[in-house]
Parts: structure tokens; C-alpha cells; sequence
């Protein structure tokens, strides 16, 4: 199971994902006060919380199980092959709801935090769902060559 190229790809997944979910995502910074998007809240500097990435932070959780579960479903390839399809899926629905919520903080449609000029600054685990893409794309590409291996050998019996 683990000498499985597959195996090591969505390992590296499920790592990126929970430094994801530990780590800040971005920080915008207004007139001396900053606000901080994480896996699930959204604070400033005077420690005013606003629990709207809730949802952001259930989809991360999801998204660092998912490629857990399916390396340890390898007699089963082509439920892998779905799995793997579901989980880049979802991460690019994570890029999307990290840019609509920074997009949503800087126009202020959070009534919590009022903004004037803003600088955004955009953290390193921002681009690990992007990395979880190729590498779940790579680990689905590496299982479709296992299933076809199978099938050959299956046919010369």
C-alpha cells in the first residue's frame, strides 16, 4: 500500500490540507488594524470574531479526511478514481470561497469590519489547495494506470 505512488500523493495532501486549516490564509490590512481570515473565523486585530468561514473551515475539514480514507480503499480503484474526482472538485471550491471571502471583507459586506484603503496580503497556505489539485490529479492518473495494469493481466488468464 504505501510503495503505491498514489499512496505518497494523497499522503502529501492530507498534509497541505491540515497546515491549511492550522495556518492564516490572508491578511488584510486597513489603516493600521488587520484582519485575518482563517479555516473558520474572521477576526481583526481587536479580537472582534466573525464566524462566517464556518463553511470554509467544515469544506477543509472534508477535503483533509477524504484523501486519508481513499488510500486505504486500494482494492477498490475505480471508487479511488471517484474519490479523487470529488476531492479536486472541492478544492477548487475552496480557491473560490477563499477569493469570495476576501472579495467580501474588502468591500465591506461584512457589517463587522469598516474599511478604507486595504492591503491584502495573501498567505503561503493559500496556494496549497492549488498544489492538492495537480498532486490529487497525479494520485487519480497513477490509480487509472493500476486499474488498467489489472485489466491486462485479467484478460491474458
Amino acid at each position: 500500500m504505501i510503495q503505491r505512488v498514489q499512496t505518497l500523493y494523497l499522503m502529501v495532501v492530507t498534509l497541505l490540507m491540515v497546515i491549511t486549516l492550522i495556518f492564516p490564509l490572508v491578511f488584510i490590512s486597513v489603516d493600521g488594524s488587520q484582519i485575518s481570515l482563517s479555516a473558520f473565523t474572521i477576526t481583526d486585530n481587536e479580537g472582534v470574531l466573525s464566524y462566517a468561514s464556518a463553511w470554509l473551515g467544515a469544506l477543509l475539514v472534508i477535503v483533509t479526511i477524504l484523501p486519508f480514507v481513499t488510500i486505504f480503499l486500494y482494492k477498490k480503484r475505480q471508487l479511488q478514481i471517484r474519490l479523487c474526482g470529488v476531492e479536486c472538485v472541492l478544492l477548487i471550491g475552496i480557491v473560490a470561497l477563499i477569493a469570495a471571502f476576501t472579495y467580501a471583507i474588502c468591500n465591506n459586506i461584512f457589517a463587522d469590519f469598516d474599511l478604507g484603503w486595504k492591503n491584502i496580503i495573501f498567505r503561503f497556505p493559500v496556494i496549497m489547495p492549488v498544489i492538492s489539485v495537480i498532486l490529487t490529479l497525479l494520485a487519480m492518473r497513477a490509480i487509472l494506470r493500476d486499474e488498467l495494469l489489472v485489466r491486462s493481466l485479467d484478460r491474458i488468464r
